[in-house]
Formats: C-alpha cells, sequence, structure tokens
C-alpha cells in the first residue's frame, strides 16, 4: 500500500493494543468498530478488494470519530488519521455525503453565509440555555448554550487584596528584568477560524489579552477562512485544499509570526497543510516550515513562563481534546496554563484520555453513537465533584457541557484560557 496515505497503515501487525483506546468500540463491542478492523477494511479498500460503496466498509467507517487515540498506544507506529482521511475521499466519490455534514460544512466555509447564521445562534443562544435538556432537540440546546462566556470565577470566588498585591509586584519585576527584550517582542499570528470567530469570540479575547501579558506582540492576519477540518473529516477533500490554500496565502502577510490557534481541531488541521498540499508547486515554499510555526495557545503560554495571575480557589478537570492530545501531542502546556493560577485545583478523571463524541459533524451525523460516547466522560466529571471543566475545543465544549446540562450538572466548560484570563484581570495586569 505505499505510495498513499494508505501506507501509513502498513505497520499494523493487528495486536489489539489499540482496542481500548478506541471509544466506539468500547461502546459497541464490534471488533470492525475498532481500529484494528478498520484498517483491515481500508487495506481491503486499497488493494481494491472493497468498493468504496460497499456498506460494511461505510458503516464501520462512519462510525469512526477520528479521534486517533489509537496511534499513541500503537508499539507499531501507524499512522490511522490520514488513511481515514483518504478512505472518507474514497467513499465521498461513491456515495453522497450526509447531508447535515455537507450543509454544516458549506456554511461554516462561506463567510456570506456563516456570518448571519452565527449571528442568529448569538441571539437565541439565552433560549437554548433555557431549553437544554436530555430529548435529541435539547441536547442540541445545550450545546449552543455552551457556547456562551462563563465565568464560574465570578461566582465562587473573590482575589483577596494580598493575592491581587502579590501578583502585581511579580507583575512589576518581571517587566523590569525583561525591559531589554520588550523592544521586539515574538509575533503571534491568531488564527481566528469559523465557530471560534463566530461562537467562541470571548475566548480569542481572552487569548489575546494573556500573550500580551506574556509579552507577546499580537499581529492581525485579514482573509482568513474556514481551516477545513470538517470538510476533511468527511471526505469533502477538494474544498479542504482549497480552504488550505487560502489560509497559507492569507498567513503570508505575517512571515515571522507564530501561528497561535485555540482550537485543538484546527491546530491539527493547519499542521496537515504541508501533507495536503504536498503537490502544489505554487505553494512549495510557503508551507516550508509551516507546521512548526502553528503552535496551540497553550504551547505559546507555556513558552512564555507563563507569568502566574491572582488567586481563583477552583476544582478544575481538565479534558484534554483528542486532536490536541493524540493528534498533535499537546499534554504538558495545558496543565502548566492552569497551574500558573494560584489556588486552582487541578483534577484528572478517569475518562480523559478518551473523546466526548463531538468530532466536528459526528454529533449530528451519528447522534446515538455519540451520546453513548458522551456518557462515560459525563459519568466520570461527575465523579470528580468539579466546580469547571477546562477543555481546548470548541465541539468538545459544546458537547461536554450539553452532556452535563442533560446529566442536570450546573458545571462550566470553559477554555484554559479563560480561566488564566480572570486570573490576569483580578491580578490588574490589564488596563480595563
Amino acid at each position: 500500500m505505499t505510495g498513499s496515505s494508505f501506507a501509513g497503515l502498513d505497520p499494523c501487525v493487528h495486536c489489539g493494543f489499540c482496542l481500548q483506546s478506541c471509544p466506539t468500540f468500547l461502546v459497541t463491542g464490534d471488533e470492525s468498530d475498532s481500529p484494528r478492523g478498520r484498517i483491515v477494511l481500508m487495506r481491503a479498500l486499497a488493494r481494491g478488494e472493497l468498493d468504496a460503496a460497499d456498506r460494511a466498509l461505510v458503516v464501520h467507517l462512519d462510525r469512526c470519530l477520528g479521534c486517533r487515540g489509537c496511534e499513541p498506544v500503537c508499539p507499531s507506529g501507524v499512522s490511522y488519521g490520514p488513511a481515514l482521511e483518504e478512505a472518507r475521499r474514497l467513499i465521498a466519490t461513491r456515495r453522497p455525503v450526509p447531508v447535515s455534514a455537507r450543509l454544516t460544512a458549506a456554511v461554516l466555509a462561506e463567510p456570506a453565509l456563516r456570518t448571519p447564521a452565527m449571528a442568529v445562534a448569538r441571539m437565541v443562544r439565552p433560549l437554548a440555555a433555557r431549553l437544554a435538556g436530555g430529548s435529541r432537540v435539547g441536547f442540541f440546546a445545550g450545546m449552543l448554550a455552551g457556547t456562551g462566556p462563563e465565568w464560574p470565577q465570578r461566582r465562587r470566588t473573590r482575589a483577596g487584596a494580598a493575592g491581587a498585591a502579590a501578583a502585581a509586584a511579580e507583575a512589576t519585576a518581571r517587566s523590569h528584568s525583561s525591559a531589554a527584550s520588550a523592544a521586539s517582542p515574538p509575533s503571534a499570528a491568531l488564527f481566528r477560524g469559523c465557530v471560534m470567530d463566530g461562537l467562541f469570540a470571548h475566548v480569542h479575547r481572552a487569548t489575546e489579552r494573556t500573550l500580551l501579558a506574556n509579552g507577546y506582540g499580537v499581529v492581525d492576519v485579514p482573509n482568513q477562512r474556514c481551516c477545513g477540518a470538517l470538510h476533511a473529516h468527511a471526505g469533502l477533500h477538494d474544498q479542504a485544499v482549497a480552504l488550505a490554500r487560502a489560509n497559507v496565502a492569507a498567513f503570508r502577510q505575517a512571515p515571522k509570526a507564530t501561528i497561535v490557534v485555540n482550537a485543538a481541531g484546527c491546530g491539527a488541521m493547519l499542521k496537515e497543510y504541508p501533507r495536503m498540499l504536498a503537490g502544489d508547486a505554487a505553494l512549495a515554499k510557503l508551507v516550508e516550515g509551516w507546521s512548526e510555526r502553528v503552535v496551540d495557545i497553550t504551547e505559546a503560554l507555556a513558552s512564555a513562563g507563563p507569568r502566574r495571575g491572582a488567586p481563583l480557589p477552583l476544582t478544575v478537570a481538565y479534558d484534554p481534546p483528542c486532536h490536541l492530545l493524540h493528534a498533535q501531542g499537546v499534554a504538558e502546556p495545558p496543565l502548566q496554563v492552569l497551574d500558573a493560577i494560584p489556588g486552582l485545583r487541578r483534577v484528572m478523571h478517569g475518562e480523559a484520555d478518551l473523546c466526548c463524541g463531538s468530532a466536528g459533524s459526528y454529533s449530528l451525523t451519528q447522534a446515538a453513537l455519540s451520546r453513548a460516547v458522551l456518557e462515560r466522560k459525563v459519568a466520570a466529571l461527575t465523579d470528580a465533584q468539579v466546580d469547571a471543566v477546562a477543555t481546548g475545543n470548541p465541539g468538545c465544549a459544546m458537547q461536554i457541557g450539553a452532556g452535563l446540562r442533560a446529566a442536570g450538572r450546573d458545571v462550566p466548560v470553559v477554555h484554559p484560557v479563560e480561566l488564566l484570563d480572570r486570573s490576569y484581570a483580578l491580578a490588574g495586569y490589564y488596563d480595563t
């Protein structure tokens, strides 16, 4: 199978180490819903033994979350993600992409459609919070409600004067010691995305403030587009490539800036651009070193310290997004960001390494299985008895937030950078 994305499956020896890392296999118990079983199907597709429209192939690959939790545990180094993407591209040539996935991808890719859709979504967010519940409609209402800004620390904590004073003194000392380097701060360009820009603008603002507070200069890059992750995962390869080209061209305006991403799915997709555009001679130079330029916001902050803020006495469960932990291999920086907040008690939970079931449009196309995967995580978070859940991806925040609401749990789900931002605000690091 060499010479294509399927070549990454060659090392698989069917050992089974991947089985317990696969959320869908843990729910269905079906070997064909495991990475090992799906690799058998994809190998048959690559050899021409199965047609791309084969029902068994389509059903079991459609059920895959694409979380890539199988990759870190594989002793043979199988590269599963690119092969799944290629298989779905082939399937899309033989059967229509589900309407819900196609419609979602079309709206997110086109600003003329996305902007009014996001405006309407923001308007109905307060109503969605009241309708949230366990029914299918209630669950999707809960997902929308989960896009709003959450400030659990405003309800439950107040920074003491001594803590704020100590943080301010630390800020003054730090600014004096770094005066020489402040003249030319490292440059960061925020990837704005589509869902993040439309429904999580508060996270973008927190991202920019915390970057500035940690010595970065933030530059704006116009003409950005959707990252294309939903398109690639649905098999809409040509659309994903077109979006990748547009984004690479846009960031040409800031060639020396680090590309900072606060959505794990977008970050993983951006890092795949060199592979996706490998055959595009016109962009060959532009994508040299591209993946190294793309960093998660927690990586950027951790590389700068991050500086400590004022106390927030909260118990917070960190839930790592699959495309940050598994696809990008970023594990420690989010913990360093949370640990920069005095008084915050960070706890892990038993389902932290498993997918929440969001997976882009998966919660639309595989609603029942998505909810079944989520149940394990909601139960673990409920047992953890936390004040808030922190996660670095919009789909995860929406899915987990809706699941907690459906279970009757009033636990906010926030981005780690939101907590750091609030800690910094209480410390007096910002002018306003």
